[in-house]
Order: C-alpha cells, then structure tokens, then sequence
C-alpha cells in the first residue's frame, strides 16, 4: 500500500476560507495578512471514526418523536446567572466556548460551576477538568480557594487533569465516564492527527472536530475555554464559532469588578439574556439584583444624570445615563459616547434643536451610561435627550424619575414593548414618576399595579416632554 502523504493547503485565518496560494488579502473576507500555509497529515490506515465509548453499533436514523422521548433534561450548574445565559442549564452533547480577556475570570467561572455540579450529597455529577496551562497542583489550589479552604463532600467526584494531547484527554473521558467535561484551553491543546504547533488553524479545527464529536456520541455536554484577540474577537479560525452549539463572552474590565456573561450564538436559548458577576476575593459572586448594583453610587438630582429601563433578555434593568455638554472649542464639536450609540445620539442631538429649541448641536457633548453596560435599544432615547437637556438647560431632573421611550424624527414618542415590567422595577426600587409616550394610551388594558404606584406623566412628543421634566 502506498504511503499517504501530507497536504499542504493556504487558509483564512479569519474566516477559514481555503485559496490555492498566499494572498496578501482573503479574496473572501477582505482582511489583510491572515493567509496562512497549513499542513494536514492524514491518519495512518483510515479516517478517524470516533464512537460513544462501549458502542456497539452504528448510530441509526430516529423519529422526532423517539428523540424527544429519549431526550433528557438539562443540566443545571447550580448557578442561575450561568444557567440563565445558557438558557436554563447545560443541555447534553453540547459543545459551549467560553470567550474572555485574559485574567477576567474564565477558569475561575468554570471551577465553581464544577464544585456546584459535583454538590455535596449522592445526587452530585462527575466533572473531568483538563487543563493545558495550569499543573494539577495549581488547580487545586485555586479549587480550594475558592471553596475556602475546605474540602467538603463530593469533591472527589471533581476529576483533574493536566494533558495537552486530545487524544490523551479522551481517553480519560472513556475510562472515567464523566457527566461533564471542561477543557482549558482550547488553543493549547493539539493532535497527533495533525502538523503544527497548537493554536494554529488546523491544531483548533481537529482538536474542536473530536470535542464534538465525542460530545455527540456520548450525549455528555462539553465546555471549552478560549483565548481572544486584542481586538476582543476569539483567537483562531471562524470556523470555530460555527462548530460549536453556544459562543459565551465573559466581559469587564479592571477597574470594576463587575462581570458580564452574554451569549453572542445559542442554538438551544435566546442570545439576548445578560449575567451579572461581581469578583471578589473568594471568586465570583452572583449579582441577583443588577439594577441595584448599577444605581448604588446614583447621585440624587444631579444636573445631566437620568435613569431609564433596558431590557435584558427577560430581565429589566434600571441604568444611569449621564451627559455633559462644554463649549467646542474648534470648529468641529465632538460626541464622545461611552456605552451609548454615538449615531443614536447625533440624531438626538438634531430633533433636541428643530422641535425643542434647544440648540445643542454647536457644543461637545459627552454621554456615559454608568456601570460599564451598553443601551442598544431605542426605549432609552428619552432618558439620553432629557440629559443633555438637563445638562444644557443646567437644571436636573426631579428626583425618583424614571424616563422610557423611544424618539423619531419628526419629534413624536414612540412605546417601547414590556412596559408593565419596565414599571415594575422601577417601583421595585422605589421610583415614584415615569415620563412615558402616552400615544395609543386607549388601547391599552386597565393599568396594572405596577402602574397604579406610579405618577405616571404621559406626552407624546419631545416639547412636552421637556416641558414635563423642567417644568
């Protein structure tokens, strides 16, 4: 039999696109400088057909029905904010990529997930952590940093491993038959199917095609750890994110110690929903009341400052925005937004001066929405206009005020959908005033109890809305 002999092919590192040479620019993608030579060593005999570990038949086609019936639940990590991105647990044979900044908390995440998974009785579930950049030893420590110090019932079913070789970690996958797996990382793990260093393209490509695949035979859900970027975008080939069942991004920054786990891709939940973490010495500790951590340092009628209701997935919450507006100097004023969409605000910025006579457009004006979270819905274009209203009518806005709706063109107030929960946290908090679009009011239902503890002050364009506020 004749020798196989290795391939060499070219290959976008960005969107993993293949070309018949080295390009300066992805005749798909258009980026620069991302063609890389990549060498594929095909296995000795023939191709690799990784099977549930004691298989003894080839998978068959099934009904949908019999799927749902051999279906099983998910599996809950023991910590809502994690399960609640996740939209409602780890589902089995998943493949999830946990994305971050290096030291933003990832692995540390992931090991209390564990020790809440492995529990403390009988009902506990095995975990078999292998890490590529960590030793055993180092692990364990953090492990029981994070468990104060203690070794409590059921760590002995939490299963470490420092392995660097796939093949080697799906090994002990078969042998002790976890019912979850967590590799750290992905980019330092690598196969003897392949040339190459790990991290390259075809190193990530192989080694996540034998994740999955030994995910979905085995129906047991896998998590795996990725580097980013400088730019914030995962390291490796596009073609990453599409293998995998769910991307998580876990965001901050290390002048707050608030975290943030959102999912950008979900096959089996919604994209929209936010976890909020906050670290602290022994680990992350779970944020049940976001509204609450983002107002804590809200100055009471502050010129410049309002609070407005976001939605988050299913969840409202209650953020400060601010604005300051300064004479420009030169001839071209600036918008600095951090947190806000700075075309949103140039819009603002023009209604605030043709319907309100308010002229703003000639100063710089500067937004910030406190707390290091981003408004990407229209329902908080109020609450941004009546800032830099206050700020440059250099009056604030009354106390216990709440702002929702969004803003057109032409100067009219549009509602924005889940008002009533919307209220409701802002009665939870103990607002006493509203200023909402009352337009449409008629058809509505009879007011909820939400509403009834509300002043609510309806206008249905910007002048009355900015005769309502500074009134």
């Amino acid at each position: 039999m004749a020798k196989s002999k290795s391939k060499t092919r070219w290959a976008c590192n960005s969107c993993g696109a293949t070309t018949n040479g080295w390009f300066g620019q992805c005749p798909s993608c258009r980026e620069w400088n991302t063609i890389q030579e990549q060498t594929e060593r095909p296995a000795a005999g023939e191709r690799v057909v990784l099977a549930a570990p004691g298989a003894k038949s080839k998978p068959v086609p099934v009904t949908r029905a019999q799927a749902d019936a051999a279906g099983e639940s998910r599996l809950r990590t023991g910590i809502s904010e994690f399960d609640r991105v996740l939209g409602g647990g780890l589902v089995p044979g998943s493949l999830v990529l946990l994305g971050g900044s290096p030291g933003i908390g990832k692995s540390t995440l992931l090991l209390q997930a564990c020790a809440a998974l492995v529990g403390e009785g009988e009902q506990g579930r095995s975990v078999l952590y292998a890490s590529g950049e960590e030793s055993v030893a180092q692990v364990a420590a953090r492990a029981a940093r994070l468990r104060g110090g203690e070794f409590r019932g059921g760590d002995e079913r939490l299963l470490l491993v420092a392995e660097t070789r796939i093949e080697s970690i799906l090994d002990h996958a078969a042998t002790q038959r976890p019912d979850v797996l967590v590799v750290d990382s992905i980019q330092t793990v690598y196969s003897d199917a392949q040339d190459g260093l790990p991290g390259n393209i075809s190193q990530i490509r192989s080694v996540t095609g034998h994740l999955l695949s030994w995910a979905k035979t085995s129906n047991v859900p896998v998590v795996i750890v990725g580097h980013v970027t400088k730019d914030g975008q995962l390291a490796g080939p596009r073609l990453l994110e599409h293998m995998v069942d769910a991307v998580l991004s876990f965001e901050g920054d290390e002048e707050r110690a608030t975290r943030m786990l959102r999912a950008s891709k979900n096959r089996f939940g919604s994209t929209a929903e936010l976890g909020v973490f906050e670290m602290t010495g022994l680990g992350l500790r779970e944020v049940q009341n976001p509204s609450e951590a983002f107002l804590a340092d809200h100055p009471e009628q502050a010129i410049g400052s309002a609070v407005t209701a976001s939605l988050e997935g299913s969840r409202p919450l209650l953020l400060e925005v601010q604005a300051l507006l300064g004479p420009s100097p030169g001839g071209y004023p600036r918008r600095t937004c951090v947190g806000a969409d700075p075309n949103r605000l140039a819009m603002l910025l023009a209604v605030l001066d043709r319907h309100a006579d308010l002229f703003v457009v000639d100063q710089d004006v500067f937004v910030n929405v406190a707390g290091g979270l981003r408004l990407s819905e229209p329902a908080a274009d109020l609450a941004v206009l009546l800032a830099v209203a206050s700020s440059h009518l250099r009056k604030p806005i009354p106390k216990g005020t709440v702002i929702i709706g969004e803003v057109g063109l032409t100067g009219e107030l549009r509602r924005v959908p889940r008002m009533d929960e919307r209220l409701a946290e802002a009665t939870r908090l103990g607002f006493t005033r509203a200023i909402v679009c009352g337009r449409g009011r008629k058809a509505d239902k009879p007011a909820k109890p939400a509403r009834a503890r509300l002043e609510l002050i309806e206008v249905e364009t910007v002048v009355q809305a900015v005769e309502a506020t500074f009134e």
